[in-house]
């Protein structure tokens, strides 16, 4: 057979619209007319919205009735068709050109890769992931650790007093000595938790991910949940954005873009902006954690709950078909130490160029709170909050924090715990309760660029509430059951 003369053989009516719609089509596109027909027929919304623009209303509203016709005469989402007709033309060629040599012995690599996509196998060598990576790694070392060491040796032995001294001798204005020093300075408070809390928890998350990455195991990981999270409306796809949660909620929200479906979409960003703890959140609350086996246990158990439930509940409620998965695997390999430095210290550059002028600007707005006024205000009213969830008012701070970043507020829990303030019940409380608190700033703007102010407000006017409610919950059968003390 002439490899030229191959082409995947698309159903009729994909076929039919997608010569109709390149016939209507008048705008320069860089592309042929029939690969802009097919894009527009799986719904790319960039290309979409482009030939929307270029085409006007009139002859777009042909284009999209063809759209819908080919939807209504299918099972099968247009793009998942397209892509099992090119997987079989790629078949084809590969049977015309591959010659596969006889008794060929399968590699350990192949053989634990095809292990690894088995619940049998595949579940423990998940729980071994989690907790030598993100436990032993992320929260021991650089939450417990590192975090320990720059926080103590470095911030509170020398670059604070330092701070403090030099302002109050250059500076004779308190309220001007207060912007920079003391305790909600720009240096003292601002860059100390950007830079002697979260980078080190942020670094060592991105170093474990970028190893699971290059090691080919998030593809099987893809695989191994999709059943599970199929019932709450998502494909094993989705297992990337909610992963890359677990590093920045607000870079995890722009990846579910990727996903096929709007539905898809809406159900990721919720459940990202619910119950998906950032690295240097996540950090802090293993670190705070760790020496209460008993009360890891109940946070984690308690958020898997809310992710489950809410996502089941809201794949019940939104219309819209299942999503359909397919993804290629690459094989399983040792990760090269050049791709995981190289992953890593580009994450952590992004990350920090965006966390440390936020820190800033959070720092400057509680210390235009305290000149006013205001911010005493607030942190009474959340106090009041947490009285009900059975924490201190401190506690009420914490939350107030978490609403310029999540971990921002993750560092005051982290500061407050430290002072010996908080019982492993309450300590357990304040973490399910921040962790499902509203999103940051940062991750609400990318919410509101990529799924609307409608829906980005829906979100947040949801969460607010529930995850209040969830904490008193929680705190409820704790104390009812004596499980935490």
């Amino acid at each position: 057979m002439l490899l030229m003369q191959l082409k995947p053989d698309y159903p009729e009516v994909i076929e039919k619209a997608a010569n109709e719609i390149a016939a209507l089509l008048r705008g320069s596109y860089g592309l042929a007319p029939r690969a802009v027909a097919l894009l527009v027929l799986q719904e790319d919304q960039e290309v979409s919205e482009l030939v929307r623009r270029q085409e006007g209303d009139s002859r777009w509203q042909s284009i999209k009735a063809q759209v819908d016709a080919v939807k209504a005469g299918l099972d099968e989402p247009v793009s998942y068709t397209l892509a099992v007709r090119r997987q079989d033309l790629a078949r084809t060629l590969a049977q015309e050109v591959v010659r596969l040599e006889n008794g060929r012995v399968r590699t350990w690599g192949e053989i634990i890769g095809d292990l690894t996509m088995r619940p049998l196998v595949g579940i423990p060598v998940l729980l071994l992931v989690l907790y030598f990576g993100l436990y032993q790694v992320v929260g021991v070392f650089g939450a417990g650790t590192v975090v320990d060491y720059l926080e103590g040796n470095i911030f509170e032995a020398y670059i604070n007093p330092w701070v403090n001294s030099w302002t109050e001798a250059l500076i004779p204005w308190p309220v001007l000595q207060d912007l920079i020093a003391h305790e909600y300075g720009i240096i003292t408070l601002g860059l100390r938790y950007a830079v002697a809390i979260i980078l080190p928890i942020v670094g060592s998350f991105f170093l474990v991910f970028s190893v699971i990455e290059d090691s080919g195991y998030l593809p099987r990981l893809a695989l191994l949940v999709d059943r599970v999270f199929k019932e709450i409306g998502l494909s094993g796809r989705a297992v990337i954005p909610i992963t890359l949660g677990f590093g920045c909620d607000t870079m995890a929200t722009l990846v579910s873009r990727t996903l096929e479906t709007r539905r898809e979409r809406i159900i990721a960003t919720l459940l990202l902006a619910l119950a998906i703890p950032c690295s240097a959140q996540l950090g802090v609350i293993l670190s705070l954690l760790a020496s209460h086996p008993r009360a890891l246990l109940v946070w984690a158990g308690f958020l898997l709950l809310i992710f489950l439930l809410v996502g089941y509940l809201t794949a019940q409620l939104m219309p819209g078909d299942g999503p359909s998965f397919y993804m290629e695997v690459p094989p399983l390999r040792l990760p090269q130490l050049t791709n995981v430095l190289t992953k890593t210290y580009t994450r952590m550059q992004w990350y920090f160029l965006e966390i440390v002028p936020l820190f800033v600007l959070a720092s400057v707005l509680i210390w235009l709170g305290n000149i006013t006024g205001f911010f005493n205000v607030l942190i009474q009213g959340s106090g009041v909050i947490a009285g009900y969830l059975g924490l201190p008012p401190e506690a009420g701070e914490a939350f107030l924090f978490g609403f310029f970043r999540r971990d921002y507020g993750a560092a005051g829990l982290y500061d407050l715990a430290s002072s010996g303030a908080l019982s492993p019940r309450q300590l357990t409380v304040a973490a399910a309760t921040l962790t499902l608190f509203v999103p940051c700033i940062a991750q609400f703007s990318v919410m509101v660029k990529e799924r609307g102010w409608g829906i980005a407000f829906g979100m947040v006017t949801f969460i607010f509430p529930f995850a209040f409610a969830a904490g008193f919950v929680l705190n409820a059968i704790l104390m009812a059951t004596g499980v935490l003390g």
